[in-house]
């Protein structure tokens, strides 16, 4: 599948239904704030997840072997979470180098962690070999169109709030969130701005070279936004006219997320903070004047301490 289409996620917005928390939409200076971070296990990834899992419960098609994932991150929480909600085993793969807070947080949802490996490419490994032994279901974190129509659905809960709203802006890691934001955006007119640090452009690059690449990955925000490689389904999206891909740097991320805290009182993880980034932007900025604009903030799974001590010291 190259392409999410509208009927992707309208499928997922009733799968999911009464499953999420509908996206809380607040007032900004210059924009409106889609607040998904309030979503459960703190990002927009439980949507993917619920939508992920539903769709194979409905196809019989979930074993009783449960779901797999390897993410010490955002995607397994909600994997954990979502699995829980429907009494089913999700067995999590993580490095050994994975802080013990999340491995924690993860077995809090009731997933059953293995370390393997000294990083992610062998926890992945290690869950290929665990799916292939026992018959589990391999989730991914981004790579999947059921996980991107699931994140899509946030979008459709903006435009019901928000009807006469112009632009989006979205934070892209490997375009989960992005393909699905961008593919209800296009169906009702709508621009779509995605933004990646300078330091982790997967798309971006692209998008650049017409093909997909592998990138490297050096950001203030790769814990969320460190994909190496985008997707095939947010390359096709980013090519329709309506999208506008950006890159800013570090510096300007930890500003915009110190700003958000001082000024609203608002705490978000560098990869939420990436898009009010992008927003500031001399080029984004003179793009949306006039123009009604909705910056998406996916995700607060971060140590509020660590706001107020971080200095403007990147870039």
């Amino acid at each position: 599948m190259d392409a999410l289409t509208i009927g992707d996620v309208r499928a997922a917005s009733h799968r999911i239904a009464g499953s999420v928390r509908r996206v809380a939409i607040a007032r900004d200076d210059s924009a409106h704030l889609a607040l998904e971070f309030l979503q459960h296990t703190g990002t927009f990834k439980a949507r993917g997840a619920q939508n992920f899992i539903r769709a194979h419960l409905e196809s019989g098609a979930l074993p009783e072997a449960g779901i797999t994932i390897a993410s010490g991150g955002n995607a397994g929480l909600a994997c954990a979470w979502a699995a829980a909600q429907h009494g089913t085993t999700a067995t999590v793969f993580v490095p050994a180098s994975a802080p013990r807070v999340k491995v924690d947080r993860l077995r809090a949802y009731g997933a059953d962690v293995r370390m393997e490996g000294a990083d992610y490419g062998d926890a992945l490994a290690a869950c290929n070999d665990f799916a292939a032994r026992t018959g589990a279901l391999v989730s991914h974190a981004y790579d999947h169109p059921l996980i991107a129509a699931g994140a899509g659905t946030l979008m459709e809960e903006i435009h019901d709030q928000l009807p006469d709203v112009d632009v989006v802006v979205v934070a892209v890691g490997g375009g989960g969130l992005f393909a699905g934001v961008a593919t209800v955006a296009q169906h009702y007119g709508i621009a779509t701005v995605a933004v990646e640090p300078e330091g982790s452009r997967a798309l971006n690059a692209a998008v650049e070279k017409g093909h997909l690449v592998d990138v490297p990955v050096d950001s203030v925000a790769a814990d969320s936004l460190g994909a190496r490689r985008a997707t095939s389904l947010a390359l096709h999206a980013a090519r329709h006219e309506t999208v506008h891909s950006i890159c800013v740097a570090d510096a300007d991320i930890v500003r915009a997320r110190q700003n958000l805290w001082e000024n609203n009182r608002i705490v978000v993880e560098h990869g939420a903070a990436t898009a009010l980034a992008g927003l500031r932007s001399p080029e984004i900025a003179s793009f949306v004047e006039g123009k009604t604009t909705c910056v998406v903030l996916c995700g607060a799974n971060t140590n509020p301490a660590d706001v107020s001590a971080e200095e403007v010291t990147a870039g």
